[in-house]
């Protein structure tokens, strides 16, 4: 159990850092987005990503509280508040993943960028998307391994052409 236990902190600080990561993107892109055509529209999606980062900081909060109250079988109603506090922190990540979906749909409709890199933030965005819809489909038996990790696999887009957003907006400075 204490391997694990320091593993999953361990992951979780990870987690953190990369929620960490959004957030600020988030704010830099809403910073800079005076200096765009469409403003408005950048300001959307900064917003939006700084809030995804923010939805997941709340996701990790909740898995560092489940991590506690496993640490603690024998508490009375262990096991009821473990259950919503798992519940919580598993539809958190989804909204977290619903806003990220929205951003990137607002980025590459009005952030400056050439076209081709335009049309593949929409097909990512259609991918994120198809990854936050899976939950729905498996009702209340949760998701198996084998659909979260390709709920991983269709957010990888996602994650790549942000990459390609941020690197092309790096060389340009």
């Amino acid at each position: 159990m204490g391997e694990q236990f320091g593993l999953h902190l361990t992951e979780l600080a990870f987690d953190v850092l990369g929620w960490l990561a959004l957030t600020a993107a988030g704010l830099v892109m809403s910073a800079r987005s005076a200096q765009a055509p469409g403003p408005h529209l950048v300001t959307l999606a900064g917003g939006l990503l700084a809030a995804s980062g923010l939805a997941g900081l709340l996701h990790d909060a909740g898995n560092l509280a489940l991590t506690q109250l496993a640490a603690d079988r024998t508490a009375p109603a262990v096991a009821t508040v473990a259950w919503a506090v798992l519940l919580t922190a598993k539809w958190v990540v989804n909204l977290a993943g619903l806003l990220w979906v929205a951003a990137t749909a607002a980025a590459a409709a009005g952030v400056p960028m050439p076209t081709g890199l335009r049309i593949a933030g929409a097909v990512a965005a259609i991918s994120g998307l198809a990854a936050v819809a899976l939950p729905w489909t498996t009702g209340t038996d949760g998701l198996t391994v084998a659909l979260e990790q390709l709920g991983y696999a269709l957010h990888l887009p996602i994650m790549i052409w942000y990459g390609a957003l941020g690197w092309r907006y790096l060389r340009d400075r």
